[in-house]
């Protein structure tokens, strides 16, 4: 796989790209699975499995956490299961996180030709910053918002609408990354076109992923930066 920088993307207005977080520009679910596992463990829920961590990939922490509470019985404050959550996964994430080496090379690509970009994630602010920060992404990706900042996260847009709004640019100009359902059903939502890069193989055929504008079936093996910037440059079709 090429490591080059992509070819620079050259339509009159560079196209403003909203980047999910986890599982689309970093390989984080490994790292969230393992806070999980240990937060339940410590409320005595000892079998939570890979297969169960996989339901929640796209859905914000808040809103997994209450519904994990909710189905192993945990009585405990949310405020306080989401901070041992992010503790856990903090001290996680900041010893490795890895970017997708493909999907470094688009955000090199988009910031050389001058591409507003953003990053909009389910995830805490202070994760998102201390992801960006460890992998050296947080040059490139300066305008972020967490689901915590926003009344609803995905599958409802407002992550999304609001990175366009601190932006500056209109939500129909946008262009989202995403590895999951939830994630594609908020950016058709926020009005903006989908580039899905599924990170759940099985997920590919799902419904929300119909009306991605570009689906890479074979998730980050398939995806190629260069094949986003050939389709970004290309000018876009009214339906």
């Amino acid at each position: 796989m090429s490591t080059s920088p992509a070819s620079p993307i050259t339509p009159a207005t560079p196209t403003p790209v909203i980047f999910d977080l986890d599982g689309t520009l970093v390989d984080s679910e490994p790292n969230y699975y393992e806070a999980g596992r240990r937060l339940l463990a410590g409320y005595g829920v000892t079998d939570f499995s890979w297969e169960q961590h996989t339901r929640f990939i796209g859905i914000g922490t808040r809103e997994t956490l209450e519904i994990l509470a909710r189905e192993f019985g945990i009585d405990a404050p949310l405020d306080e299961l989401l901070a041992g959550k992010n503790r856990a996964y903090l001290e996680l994430a900041r010893a490795h996180t890895e970017v997708f080496p493909q999907m470094r090379v688009f955000v090199e690509g988009l910031h050389a030709a001058g591409h507003p970009m953003a990053v909009a994630s389910g995830s805490s602010r202070a994760a998102i910053e201390a992801v960006l920060a460890g992998t050296g992404l947080d040059a490139l990706l300066t305008t972020l918002v967490s689901a915590e900042e926003v009344a609803h996260g995905k599958p409802e847009p407002d992550v999304f609408l609001e990175a366009a709004r601190r932006m500056g640019v209109a939500p129909a100009d946008c262009v989202v990354l995403e590895d999951a359902p939830p994630g594609a059903l908020a950016a058709h939502r926020a009005g903006m076109r989908c580039i899905a890069v599924p990170y759940v193989a099985g997920t590919a055929d799902d419904p929300a992923f119909t009306s991605a504008a570009l689906l890479f079936k074979g998730g980050q093996g398939e995806f190629t930066a260069r094949a986003a910037c050939d389709w970004l440059g290309r000018p876009v079709r009214s339906s």
